[in-house]
């Protein structure tokens, strides 16, 4: 499991990169070696607003179909488009393929650091 430690994590495996009241936010390494290959990607729309908790798209893997929760509230700005047509890339590099893009970005206290995303990973294996 690759862990990135400049990053923040949530308990539903996505990863979040905070850069003010801006953030990115992508399927986390774990995630995407629990799920196996990655062959569909639904993403919201620019504009749409998350909620931190709620769905805001799925992903489809060989095994099964799979929500992603967004981490954060806030509103879409941008979608990465490649997913949609290069799934697999998720797989690459997790942390290079992130899903959207998120400003206004609040509610961010359930957030975990790096040793406690792991700490609850390990925790959640037992």
């Amino acid at each position: 499991m690759i862990l990135k430690e400049e990053l923040k994590y949530s308990k539903s495996h996505e990863w979040i990169a905070l850069d003010g009241d801006t953030a990115v936010v992508g399927l986390t390494d774990y995630a995407q070696s629990e799920l196996g290959d990655l062959v569909f990607v639904n993403l919201p729309e620019v504009g749409d607003t998350v909620e931190a908790g709620e769905v805001f798209g799925d992903v489809e893997s060989v095994k099964a179909v799979s929500d992603v929760y967004s981490p954060v509230t806030g509103e879409v700005t941008e979608i990465n488009e490649e997913l949609l047509d290069s799934p697999e890339l998720i797989n690459d590099d997790a942390y290079e393929a992130w899903f959207i893009k998120v400003k206004d970005v609040s509610a961010t206290e359930e957030l975990l650091t790096a040793d406690e995303y792991k700490a609850f990973v390990e925790s959640e294996q037992e």
